[in-house]
């Protein structure tokens, strides 16, 4: 009954605060979870992702007509590129559990400022293949940093945050797409070098305004349970390499991240290697992605706030991509008006399932992990995006588009088989963390209760014996 008192006025001031301030983008916007420290944030993050926007549109042909690689090396460097992100987050994790995750965060964005201004020297292939290498390392080691950041700082609401980070973030890409537009019109060796001096100015401020923000060192759940825990009660040595129920979400999140890949790279080849879909259309994907992303994710994740919701919301990521195999599958190969519908309605779903994987992967990771070591297991769980990002497009190539509409098929089908097991092993993770939990409650109690009883036994004893 303790837990149901304490929650429940937390839950009734959350929710009387959303009503208030309002459920909208701008409202939101104007009042995030966090404060000020997370307006800021936020402002810091739409000036990173438009810098990286702009070097994501632009580094393939920087790379190609500037640097004079061949398609191989421009290969070689985006996969050296994927390989050292993986390493990005744990590193990050394991330093946040022993530094000011803020000044982790503000030294990420120096090291992609020095890296990405190298370009401006360095045309070597081996010297570029470090250079990308180390800026995807920090560039992963910031997003997880960001993501510790949203936990400690929006506490119980991280949902509403994660929501309004995306949307941020989605604009930003946006805008750093439009932005590298101009300069690639241009076409020009000064002008790839403006794209690059742009992006490195979005590190620049993005520092300079995560060091206006103070230190969040924890949340406003997880401060309520260590105040509610007695002084060394906690488990510092929790280590998620060990635990082996975490470990398997994260390898069960692999696939469920695969969404990405086939936006980005499966549905345009698809298109101009299957279809007679006209080639124009391939922008409309990024477009449609980029719009629903920003108008509809408050409103995916103002529906999965909870655990248990996040755990049914990955089994619905299972059935929406396993529709958008099925809709790529049945796409015609002739006939450019029903192949154009057809991908158009798969970028809608493949939209959708993003959507749902971000609120409940997000949740299950920060849930599924103790509270006294978040930090190094949300590290941990961000290898599983970085993974899919190597991985994925290989897999889709190779493997899945190479067996045609079959492969699409079978697909679909593993991913919801996947989702369907991670719903049913994260439900099995968070009923046993609440029975633990319980029970230290319990026994908390129960220490609390038996010391003032041997006080009063042991002052009883001690008095003196009655006159007679």
């Amino acid at each position: 009954m303790i837990w149901r008192r304490g929650v429940g006025k937390r839950k009734d001031r959350g929710e009387r605060g959303l009503r208030e301030g309002g459920t909208g983008l701008l409202a939101q916007l104007r009042r995030p979870p966090g404060g000020r420290d997370a307006k800021i944030m936020l402002f810091a993050q739409l000036l990173d992702r438009t810098g990286t926007g702009v070097w994501g549109a632009s580094c393939v042909l920087f790379f190609t007509f500037v640097a004079g690689l061949d398609g191989r090396q421009v290969g070689l460097l985006l996969g050296a590129a994927g390989v050292a992100g993986i390493a990005g987050s744990p590193l990050a994790g394991h330093l946040a559990a022993r530094f000011p995750a803020r000044t982790l965060l503000i030294g990420c964005h120096l090291l992609r400022l020095a890296t990405i201004c190298a370009l401006l020297v360095f045309t070597r292939f081996e010297v570029l293949l470090l250079v990308v290498a180390v800026t995807s390392l920090g560039d992963r080691a910031a997003k997880m940093l960001e993501m510790l950041f949203a936990t400690r700082a929006a506490g119980e609401r991280r949902g509403t945050y994660q929501a309004l980070s995306r949307s941020v973030a989605n604009a930003g890409y946006a805008l750093g797409a439009g932005l590298a537009a101009i300069g690639l019109a241009v076409g020009t060796r000064e002008a790839y070098q403006v794209l690059i001096l742009g992006n490195a100015l979005s590190f620049v401020l993005a520092a300079a305004l995560v060091w206006r923000t103070r230190e969040q060192r924890h949340g406003r759940a997880e401060a309520a349970s260590e105040a509610a825990d007695a002084p060394g009660e906690g488990r510092p040595d929790a280590n998620p390499w060990r635990d082996r129920g975490y470990l398997r979400f994260v390898l069960l999140d692999i696939p469920l991240c695969l969404d990405d890949s086939i936006l980005g790279v499966a549905l345009p080849l698809w298109l101009i290697e299957h279809t007679d879909a006209p080639h124009a259309l391939v922008p409309a994907f990024l477009i449609i992605n980029t719009v629903l992303v920003v108008v509809l994710q408050m409103t995916v994740s103002a529906r999965v706030r909870r655990p248990r919701e996040a755990a049914g919301a990955a089994r619905l990521y299972g059935l929406t991509l396993l529709g958008c195999c099925v809709l790529l599958a049945l796409t015609p190969e002739h006939g450019a008006w029903a192949a154009s519908i057809a991908l158009l309605a798969a970028a809608v779903l493949v939209t959708a399932a993003e959507l749902l994987r971000s609120v409940s992967s997000w949740e299950l990771a920060v849930s599924l992990a103790p509270r006294d070591a978040r930090a190094s297991y949300l590290g941990v769980a961000g290898m599983s995006q970085s993974i899919q990002k190597s991985a994925g497009p290989m897999l889709l190539t190779g493997v899945v588009m190479a067996a045609g509409p079959a492969g699409w098929l079978a697909l679909g089908a593993a991913v919801a088989g996947v989702a369907v097991v991670q719903r049913r092993t994260g439900l099995r993770r968070l009923e046993a963390m609440e029975a633990m939990e319980a029970a230290e409650a319990v026994e908390a109690a129960a220490v609390s209760g038996a010391a003032p009883a041997a006080t009063r036994t042991a002052a009883k004893g001690s008095d003196p014996a009655p006159v007679s």
